[in-house]
């Protein structure tokens, strides 16, 4: 599988970027952690845009979580219980464990199911079942997996600024000298 991959993203580029990606966020068992950074790779060698590698893994991700959350939305537990969910490994075991969860944490299970290795693909079944507005849905299936990106940054941004305050503090003998009239 890791081989087909390869050879799909670096034939077709983008294109398979975005079909291999709404897959795998349908719930198609596809490694979204060999195709982005793949797209990655190329975009390092000059092949892609870095950026529109992101922004179609992204789009791609929204929609393949909009075509699972609509399926189970439309067509409630018996797209899980079918042979295409038997297919993606899904059972009524794991329906009943994904509903606890749902109705326990509600819309921040999508939220934070999106950050979470496997549990981001499966994680719309359950909101659809559960009826939860195509909005909220939306919502969180876009802004979940930006939550740690940002988190990162606030906390990069936080430690440049406590650094940049340490060395103001150790020169402020210095500064307030140099300042004086």
């Amino acid at each position: 599988m890791t081989q087909a991959l390869i050879s799909l993203v670096g034939t077709w580029g983008l294109l398979a970027i975005f079909v291999t990606m709404t897959a795998e966020s349908a719930g198609v068992p596809i490694s979204s952690e060999i195709v982005v950074p793949l797209g990655g790779a190329l975009a390092s060698q000059g092949k892609l845009n870095l950026v529109l590698v992101v922004l179609v893994a992204s789009a791609a991700n929204l929609a393949g979580s909009l075509i699972a959350f609509y399926l189970t939305r439309r067509y409630g537990e018996r797209v899980v219980l079918s042979r295409f969910g038997r297919w993606l490994g899904l059972s009524r075991g794991h329906l009943k464990l994904a509903e606890r969860f749902f109705k326990r944490f509600g819309l921040w299970a999508v939220f934070v199911g999106r950050l979470l290795p496997i549990v981001r693909t499966y994680i719309s079944f359950p909101a659809g079942v559960s009826k939860i507005g195509y909005d909220y849905e939306t919502v969180a299936a876009t802004l979940g997996p930006f939550a740690i990106p940002i988190a990162i940054g606030v906390l990069i941004v936080l430690a440049l600024a406590w650094w940049f305050g340490r060395k103001l503090g150790e020169e402020e003998d210095k500064l307030l000298t140099a300042t004086e009239p």
